[in-house]
């Protein structure tokens, strides 16, 4: 099967209208294709094997590659000390992003606009640590730890009894960042409070999922 690199930032989308957003595939990321249909390719990203829809107006985008060639560009597995050690760069991209003027963007996973786990997923592959795409899938990626034994770096995921559907990182002093919407939250990237009394802190303390440590990084198969 054919692999293609991406030579800029491209929308996946998950309805064949091609009207909502499902992730974006940032540059020199890499995918194959599934399946053809008039319109739309359904293809898999490759780092987090994440599925989704491309419209074919974009597949000129892409370039042709080789397995080989994304096997050499594929970031080496870090172990939990590598990965404690870049937490604080990661945190680091994260302020970076929150001072860009950035707005909230469903699906969105490259600058200026993101979602909340599209913001952690990049965070941590610009440290090449490659973690799942969605919120509830880092939460079962990572180790669950107690929320009183939180430590800078750890990933706090809210949402209902069923799964979490939203995370923030852990700052220190009981804060995290997070982007979130327009409804509850900022529309954009800040800093919230696990007890904070603001509208927004008390919004998500109320769904509070859970806490998990990121001690790995995903792996070719």
């Amino acid at each position: 099967m054919v692999i293609y690199r991406s030579l800029t930032n491209i929308n996946i989308y998950d309805s064949s209208k091609l009207d909502r957003l499902a992730t974006q595939m940032a540059k020199n990321r890499y995918l194959q294709v599934l399946e053809s249909e008039p319109n739309l390719l359904k293809i898999q990203l490759l780092e987090d094997d994440y599925l989704g829809l491309l419209d074919r107006q974009d597949f000129d985008k892409l370039i042709p590659s080789d397995r080989q060639n994304y096997l050499a560009n594929y970031p080496p597995v870090l172990n939990a000390i590598e990965i404690s050690d870049r937490l604080p760069q990661v945190i680091a991209y994260i302020q970076e992003a929150m001072a860009t003027p950035n707005e909230y963007l469903w699906g969105g996973t490259v600058a200026p606009n993101y979602d909340c786990s599209g913001l952690m997923q990049a965070a941590f592959s610009s440290l090449g640590i490659w973690i799942p795409r969605d919120a509830y899938q880092q939460e079962g990626f990572g180790i669950s730890i107690p929320l009183d034994e939180l430590q800078t770096g750890d990933l706090i995921f809210f949402g209902t009894s069923i799964k979490a559907t939203h995370v923030g990182i852990y700052i220190g002093n009981d804060e995290y960042i997070h982007s979130s919407g327009k409804e509850h939250g900022h529309n954009g990237i800040a800093v919230s409070a696990i007890a904070g009394l603001d509208h927004v802190s008390q919004w998500y303390k109320s769904q509070l999922h859970g806490a998990a440590r990121i001690t790995k990084s995903l792996r070719i198969e």
